[in-house]
């Protein structure tokens, strides 16, 4: 990806999940995409490719918690990615999002935004990524 000193190696041996990983913090990187939009998009492309990308454009307000620091919006978007992946089995997505929420408070300390950057300096584009990452294993 253009935002990386080497070209990543990216082949048949890369799981899934790293996969997503890479591209959700490239997106990320890009400075095209908050954090929801860049793992909501990471997991579609991987998952439901025939879904047109315009979808993602709906999680333009959650970066950066929603634009006032609150729920994370890396967060955010692999919630609604997993709505997106699982049509009509709310009880499992449900399931994935509570799995989720807690691995990743379990990683950060907590799912605010303001918490989490406060805490951890610098740290959105790599959480993007590692998000993306956690939902791509979820749904595998």
């Amino acid at each position: 990806m253009f935002w990386q000193k080497e070209k990543p190696v990216m082949n048949e041996e890369m799981g899934l999940a790293e996969k997503v990983a890479m591209e959700a913090e490239g997106f990320y990187r890009s400075g095209r995409m908050n954090c929801a939009e860049a793992a909501l998009m990471a997991v579609k492309n991987n998952f439901r490719p025939e879904i047109p990308d315009s979808v993602v454009e709906m999680a333009g307000g959650f970066g950066g918690g929603s634009g006032t620091g609150c729920l994370c919006g890396a967060v955010v978007g692999g919630t609604m990615a997993m709505g997106l992946v699982i049509p009509n089995d709310k009880r499992q997505v449900s399931k994935l999002t509570q799995e989720l929420h807690h691995w990743f408070k379990s990683q950060y300390g907590a799912t605010c935004c303001k918490v989490v950057r406060a805490n951890h300096k610098g740290i959105c584009a790599e959480l993007t990524g590692a998000v993306a990452e956690k939902a791509a294993e979820l749904l595998s």
